[in-house]
């Protein structure tokens, strides 16, 4: 009878046996999972939680310009923080370092109560404030070495380098371009914290880890080009008393650009100083209205589609010209001019002839060709494309102005490179800052060259249209303060009405003036471009920025040894037609009329000047003078004395030196 109770516990236990069995392989198996196969990442989870990462600013690699003179470098300076658990006398202590940091002992007191227990103090501070405080010898208080970003020209190239933030995250140019390049691995420091998530004291043993720098970027700037072409532009923005100014130096052949200035500039070292306006590098992210100097690229498309030849004369009206219900006007009255004489007196009748002649079609797909109305794609940040409308929505007048360089935008970088498409025979080249970049044994990374981006005119339309533009440089043409002593010179100069944003129309007064053109004329080493913003002396290309070109020019070529030309002679006239015996040499004709100025004083007294010492006077006093003849003035309207405005009408005539 007892045989069954005893066979239901014993079934009873076995099942329990089981269970505790089970449980314990179970718990056995999960302690070993997790303290065995698990232990380092549980180990790492648990040092998180009691661990605090203290992000240390990175290094960041050197930009270079071409000749290896560094333009941005990263320094290390010491950080200095505080653990306010370890200081003896918190109150003590800010006291004795408050005037050290610059800071109200009150304020310095509350930012350390304020803390659990590490906080910053100062961050890359300079060496001798840093042994001051070290002095000190307080508990509590530590350094750590971090990069700054530092630039030892200043100004110089500061568009084109650009800045960094804290972070140190580039900003602005190559620094923003070229960041994740140029910027190294954060370093870090390790702080303990308690069970409450309050910092206790650095890790001992293990103060965390240095950042490491970045790989060097080696510009094709020229630091000394540079500087040339700062130094002329801010004296031409200042003499004329100009808005802005703008200059580009570039290797036609290649596409390298050797200098890309603004004025007025900035210093990055503290560019938190300075607004927007001056740390917008204008070269390549404003665009304007590029006026005659469009001329170049109309001839070229011109002459390569067979609409004209270079010696086929245009009837320019006698400087008044109606044009589909629009009047079009020359500062001058002209007869006659052939294809030379509209660009050496800059001709927008003869512009606009030339125009209609190639047609709408072949004239947008020549101004698209040389790269208007498209980005570079310079290795910069924030280029502007510029605006060429589509030759579907020209109406009316749009083939004539847009022949003179009106109703149109362009970037000074855009239009550099495409003047210099015609000065390398007929190449676009893809602009560029970057030449290489390399690790800091000084092996090269990646090596970047010159890229054709396409043939837009033949070498033998680029030979005669440069020898068009050598006339606008020699006496009698618009850019004579363009030449270069001992260099034959290519050029074009600009003047162009701006738009007034009150009225949506042009502007009476105010004006962009500009200069673009090769040198030598042969072997093009440079292809030059500067540009004066809202000049009050003179609205004239040629008077204002001509003279600037000039003066870079001379000093890169002293300084890059190409040698002078063996003979500087005046340019041939291209055979065909001449011009009409009234035809002289004058300023670039403003687009959309004749500009109207303010008074000018006295008439000055020309005779037995020599036309550049007239142009000279001319560009002081802002006068718009009629050039006669060659060689010394013998006389002039009005007399010497006679009081004038800028509006009146001057001229000066002279004959050959006996």
């Amino acid at each position: 009878m007892m045989e069954k109770p005893e066979k239901g516990a014993r079934g009873r236990m076995r099942t329990v046996a089981l269970l505790f069995v089970f449980f314990f392989v179970a718990t056995a198996g999960r302690a070993f999972y997790l303290q065995v196969l698990q232990k380092d990442r549980l180990v790492k989870l648990a040092e998180k939680q009691h661990q605090r990462i203290v992000p240390l600013t990175p290094g960041r690699g050197v930009i270079y310009d071409r000749n290896s003179a560094p333009l941005a470098v990263s320094l290390e300076m010491d950080s200095c923080y505080a653990e306010t658990r370890n200081l003896e006398s918190l109150p003590d202590a800010a006291a004795k370092l408050a005037p050290l940091l610059g800071m109200g002992r009150s304020d310095l007191e509350i930012k350390l109560r304020a803390s659990r227990n590490f906080v910053w103090l100062s961050r890359c501070m300079p060496p001798e404030q840093a042994a001051k405080i070290r002095a000190l010898e307080l508990d509590g208080i530590g350094f750590v070495k971090e990069s700054k970003r530092y630039y030892p020209n200043s100004e110089v190239a500061a568009q084109v380098v650009g800045f960094t933030g804290m972070d140190p995250g580039g900003l602005e140019g190559v620094e923003k371009k070229y960041d994740s390049t140029i910027l190294g691995n954060t370093g870090y420091l390790v702080t303990e914290r308690d069970a409450l998530g309050r910092d206790i004291n650095l890790k001992k043993g293990s103060e965390g880890k240095s950042g490491s720098k970045g790989s060097n970027v080696v510009l094709t700037l020229d630091k000394n080009v540079q500087y040339i072409a700062e130094k002329e532009l801010a004296k031409a923005v200042e003499k004329n008393r100009a808005k802005t100014g703008i200059a580009i130096v570039i290797e036609p052949d290649t596409g390298r650009v050797l200098a890309m200035a603004d004025y007025p500039t900035f210093n990055p070292n503290s560019f938190a100083k300075y607004g927007g306006a001056a740390k917008r590098n204008r070269a390549i992210s404003d665009s304007f209205e590029p006026g005659s100097t469009f001329k170049i690229f109309l001839v070229a498309t011109a002459l390569e589609n067979r609409a004209i030849r270079a010696g086929d004369s245009f009837n320019c009206e006698n400087g008044r010209y109606n044009m589909s219900g629009r009047t079009i006007h020359d500062t001058h009255s002209y007869g006659l001019l052939n294809v030379q004489q509209i660009l050496k007196y800059s001709s927008n009748i003869g512009a606009a002839k030339i125009g209609s002649r190639l047609g709408p079609e072949r004239l947008y797909a020549g101004l698209a060709s040389f790269g208007f109305g498209e980005k570079s794609d310079i290795d910069l940040p924030g280029e502007a494309s510029g605006l060429l409308r589509q030759q579907a929505k020209w109406y009316g007048i749009d083939l004539a102005t847009i022949s003179f360089g009106q109703g149109v935008t362009a970037t000074a970088l855009q239009i550099t490179s495409a003047v210099s498409a015609v000065a390398n025979g007929g190449n676009l080249m893809k602009p560029y800052l970057v030449d290489r970049i390399t690790d800091d044994n000084g092996v090269v990374l990646k090596q970047f060259a010159p890229q054709v981006r396409r043939r837009v005119i033949s070498a033998e339309t680029a030979k005669t249209v440069s020898r068009l533009l050598e006339g606008v440089v020699v006496e009698g043409g618009t850019g004579t303060n363009a030449a270069v002593e001992g260099y034959r010179v290519a050029g074009k100069t600009g003047t162009a009405q701006k738009v007034d944003p009150a009225t949506r129309g042009y502007s009476a007064r105010k004006r962009t003036a500009s200069f673009v053109g090769f040198v030598p004329l042969e072997k093009p080493r440079l292809a030059i471009l500067v540009v004066i913003d809202e000049p009050e002396t003179s609205p004239y290309g040629g008077v204002v920025a001509a003279p600037a070109f000039s003066a870079i020019a001379q000093q890169t070529l002293c300084y890059l040894k190409v040698p002078q030309d063996y003979s500087v002679k005046r340019a041939p006239e291209p055979a065909g037609k001449k011009s009409a015996p009234e035809a002289r040499p004058e300023p670039d004709a403003a687009e959309g009329g004749v500009v109207e100025g303010s008074e000018a004083g006295s008439m000055p007294n020309f005779r037995g000047m020599s036309m550049r010492q007239v142009l000279r006077v001319m560009e002081k006093r802002g006068l718009n003078v009629k050039l006669q003849g060659s060689g010394r003035a013998v006389t002039q309207n009005p007399p010497p004395g006679s009081l004038i405005n800028t509006q009146d009408q001057v001229w000066v005539k002279f004959v050959p030196s006996a």
